[in-house]
């Protein structure tokens, strides 16, 4: 008997010390991204990692059983992170579930879509968990509809119907009240084991709106109204007045920083300061407006830019990037457009590579299926749009050549994910290397964006008055 008494003690100790050694798993970042798209929750460690992931109601929440990690301070301050203004998660509560088990549990404000993936280590990046939360509807389409009613003259806005999340998640019960999880923080990393205990429906990845920043409700109606449409509209637009739309793409964002400078300036924030910029002078120009594809810090997956111009069907699609090379020598601004035949230099296959991994680093789900895109990308033929692509970006070309050196002196092309819209013309603008000490500093310089995105509206006007914008269609993708 005491022989078995003592084999148990040694056992005990023994599963003690595995579990342990087990559970040593480094948590070493977690980072909260709210945006009206969605809200991003992203843990990293240094391992992978299993998980089991509950949605519950009655109170709407998501609870999370992370196995394997420790509770150290980065986990347990995930909970300061979430903003009160955050449109979805009310809070994130930490506490030790069991042994070798950590619980979060995200409160919600509302009911939502879920959708939970894990991503390998790429670029800076160790090993990912991330929770993406999205509205039950797509705010960009309710704005659609709401637009297509003002536009019509008054008519019933119709909602339009939720069909991304086929898959309706299970409710079970909470194992344990959500009273008794203490309240903690920041996240953790690692892969999947997906063991999950509830069917959680894979959402398709959101287009997400387009936000229309600085536009109040009656902004947005009367920017639809005949009466806004001037006497010099035929310039812009041919017989058939319209207002013209143009989609500004801020490149990178979120998980993304995109290049860096040497006075460690991000890629994205410069993108989304000019790009906002952009906007504001393209609003104040007679019967045009801005749209942008994000109006703050969270990340956007290449082709939900380009669903997201088609479903405001833009007339134009302009993505502004901030270039950088291993050489702080290199300067100079270019223009891309998309190429079906390969790249016109080794430099912008180079460039159209290093943009297209955007997708790797933000993070996108490789569950999700999306029937729109495929739509959007195997249209048969491009070869118009891209021919009106290169005139536009001729036209801005040479424009903005006249406030800085040109990199490359012609438009040139390769195979940019971001620029693959079947009908809208698309350009990506490098406005400048940010890993130029000198070109980092114009960047940045309020004078210097001001005179950039000056340029870039004057080639758009410029291109339209030999283009003039034709008839939209108004059928959004559904």
């Amino acid at each position: 008997m005491r022989v078995i008494k003592r084999l148990s003690i040694c056992l005990v100790f023994i599963l003690g010390a595995i579990g342990t050694a087990q559970a040593e798993n480094t948590v070493i970042a977690a980072r909260v991204w709210p945006a009206q798209d969605y809200t991003r929750i992203a843990l990293e460690s240094t391992r992978p990692y299993s998980y089991k992931i509950s949605v519950l109601k009655n109170p709407d929440r998501v609870v999370i059983d992370i196995e394997n990690i420790e509770l150290n301070q980065i986990i347990k301050s995930l909970g300061d992170k979430v903003l009160a203004s955050d449109p979805y998660i009310k809070q994130i509560r930490i506490a030790q579930f069991q042994l070798n088990v950590v619980r979060l549990v995200v409160d919600l404000k509302m009911e939502v879509k879920s959708n939970v993936f894990t991503l390998l280590p790429t670029g800076d990046y160790k090993h990912r968990l991330v929770l993406d939360i999205y509205p039950l509807q797509d705010p960009l389409m309710v704005m659609i509809a709401e637009l297509d009613a003002v536009e019509n003259a008054g008519g019933t806005v119709n909602m339009p119907q939720e069909t991304s999340n086929p898959t309706q998640s299970r409710v079970i019960v909470d194992p344990v009240p959500a009273q008794q999880v203490e309240a903690s923080e920041p996240g953790t990393t690692d892969e999947i084991k997906a063991v999950k205990s509830v069917e959680v429906a894979k959402s398709t990845e959101v287009t997400g709106p387009i936000e229309i920043a600085s536009a109040d409700a009656e902004a947005k109606k009367s920017s639809f109204s005949n009466s806004n449409i001037n006497k010099d509209a035929g310039r812009y637009f041919g017989k058939d007045s319209r207002q013209i739309t143009i989609a500004i793409d801020a490149g990178h964002g979120g998980e993304d920083p995109g290049a860096r400078g040497a006075s460690g300036s991000r890629e994205k924030d410069v993108t989304l300061m000019i790009a906002k910029k952009l906007k504001a002078k393209i609003d104040n120009e007679p019967n045009m407006r801005g749209v942008l594809t994000r109006d703050s810090d969270y990340f956007i997956p290449l082709h939900n830019r380009v669903v997201k111009a088609r479903n405001m069907r833009a007339d134009l699609f302009i993505s502004i990037h901030a270039d950088a090379f291993t050489n702080p020598a290199a300067r100079g601004s270019s223009v891309f457009a998309l190429s079906e035949r390969g790249a016109t230099s080794a430099s912008a296959r180079y460039l159209a590579k290093k943009e297209n991994e955007s997708d790797l680093i933000g993070g996108v789900s490789l569950n999700v299926k999306d029937p729109v895109l495929a739509r959007t990308l195997l249209d048969l033929s491009q070869t118009a749009t891209i021919n009106d692509s290169l005139k536009l970006g001729k036209e801005v070309l040479g424009q903005i050549g006249d406030i800085n050196k040109l990199h490359a002196t012609r438009v040139e092309q390769a195979s940019f994910a971001v620029l693959k819209s079947p009908d809208i013309p698309s350009i990506l603008i490098e406005t400048a290397f940010i890993s130029n000490p000198e070109e980092e500093r114009k960047l940045n310089d309020d004078a210097y964006q001001d005179k950039l995105v000056s340029s870039i509206l004057a080639g758009i006007k410029k291109y339209f008055s030999t283009n003039p914008a034709l008839a939209k269609t108004k059928v959004a993708m559904e």
